[in-house]
């Protein structure tokens, strides 16, 4: 019995990993074609965004290197949302995040919200937990107005950005929307490639015009 028991435990393990591996392979797969296109040399900024500023949450980083290439490419101002208490990415993060979705108790964030009155353009950035916006991002959210301002969000990504931008769409009090876009958590060796895709990203907004 017990043998049968490790048996069942050994293949189920066994599984468990040729399945994680096989959907690594795939991301891996996936991230090569979506970033072939901004391969090679630096594509050149021809927009214009007025006076700018970023807003972003990030935990691991991703989301803040993406918000500083945007800051260093538009001459943008940054605010970075902070939580009150530290956030761990302990074993039941997950569940505690699908809990917080649920429950709408998003945690406490420092409440110093930046003024808006100087900018023309924002962004907002945050990564993908649970298929839709990091709850940190979400508490900002409830508590902020982009007062008719030009708003271009943007997310970070395992692999899939869920239902991200249709929540941000729903939560973001008077934006004026501008063209979103998502970017896969990458290794150094794709760089290059994120910043021209920012770039591109960029390019494709209606210009800036007084």
């Amino acid at each position: 019995m017990i043998k049968t028991i490790i048996y069942i435990v050994l293949i189920g393990t066994i599984l468990a990993l040729i399945a994680g591996g096989t959907h690594l392979w795939r991301v891996n797969q996936r991230n090569k074609k979506e970033m072939a296109p901004y391969a090679g040399d630096p594509i050149t900024l021809k927009n214009t965004f007025g006076k700018t500023l970023v807003i972003y949450y990030s935990l691991s980083g991703h989301t803040k290197q993406i918000a500083e290439i945007i800051q260093d490419k538009t001459n943008a101002d940054i605010y970075e949302i902070k939580t009150v208490d530290k956030i761990d990415t302990t074993p039941w993060f997950a569940l505690t995040v699908r809990s917080q979705n649920k429950s709408g108790q998003y945690p406490a964030i420092i409440d110093t919200m930046p003024d808006l009155s100087q900018y023309d353009t924002i962004f907002f950035g945050a990564p993908v937990w649970w298929y839709t916006l990091a709850t940190p991002a979400k508490t900002f959210l409830t508590k902020f107005d982009f007062q008719n301002k030009r708003v271009a969000p943007f997310s970070t990504q395992g692999s899939n950005y869920g239902s991200y931008f249709t929540d941000f769409n729903h939560m973001a009090k008077n934006a004026q929307l501008l063209p979103s876009a998502s970017f896969n958590n990458l290794g150094s060796e794709y760089d290059a490639a994120v910043a021209n895709k920012i770039t591109v990203w960029l390019n494709s907004f209606p210009a800036y015009k007084k």
